[in-house]
Order: C-alpha cells, then sequence, then structure tokens
C-alpha cells in the first residue's frame, strides 16, 4: 500500500490533509479493507464541535459497526454528502472520492507520519 506523504495519520487508522486551516479527514485503505465492505456512514452535523480522540461518527460495513474518531478538535465545517447515499466509495477510494468530513480545527490530536502508519501496520 503505498501512502500520500502529505497526509498525517492516526493510530485509530483515520487520515488528516490540512488544507489551508481546515481539516480533511477519511479513513484509511488498511481500516476499509479490515472493515469490509461498507454499507451505513453516519457522520456528525456541519457546526457540530467534535474532539481529538473522541468518536464523531460510525462505519458500518458487512462485518461490523466501527466509530470513527476525531483526529482533531474543532468545528465540523463540511460533510461528504456523496458518501453517506453512496457508502462503498470510503471502499473504493478512500484517499479520494471516499474522505468524510472536513472540520476547522483548533487543536490536533496525536498523528503520524507515513512512514511510522507504515511501520504500524506493517505495510
Amino acid at each position: 500500500m503505498s501512502l500520500p506523504t502529505n497526509l498525517r495519520y492516526t493510530e485509530e487508522h483515520e487520515w488528516i490533509e490540512d488544507r489551508d486551516g481546515v481539516v480533511r479527514i477519511g479513513i484509511t485503505p488498511y481500516a476499509a479493507e479490515s472493515l469490509g465492505d461498507i454499507v451505513f456512514v453516519e457522520l456528525p452535523e456541519v457546526g457540530a464541535r467534535i474532539e481529538a480522540g473522541g468518536a464523531c461518527g460510525e462505519l458500518e460495513s458487512t462485518k461490523s459497526v466501527s466509530d470513527l474518531y476525531a483526529p482533531v478538535t474543532g468545528e465540523v465545517v463540511a460533510i461528504n454528502e456523496s458518501v453517506v447515499s453512496d457508502p462503498a466509495q470510503v471502499n473504493a477510494d478512500p484517499f479520494g472520492d471516499g474522505w468524510l468530513i472536513e472540520v476547522r480545527a483548533t487543536e490536533t490530536g496525536e498523528v503520524l507520519s507515513a512512514e511510522q502508519y507504515a511501520e504500524l501496520t506493517g505495510a
């Protein structure tokens, strides 16, 4: 698995991309593969405040339900409506069209570089 080096990663298998003060968040291909076919996505509402390390949504697959953990603290400014209506996009393109939320971040939790995340997952 080739990991984009411009992203940061969490031990809970989320990725973050800083886009000029707004952070885009998704899950990694490792998480998507581990979950299996994602059939339902529950995301926080725009305007909601999330806390780094806290659960902020759920991903339901044919295997299980998994919490989405916030890698940052801040206000949700956008959600990806297309993954809510077509959750399979998370599996098909986790670093692209399968992104989940965007947050105006005030604080970032513990994050890893691509190299550190690859070591964690054995990739």
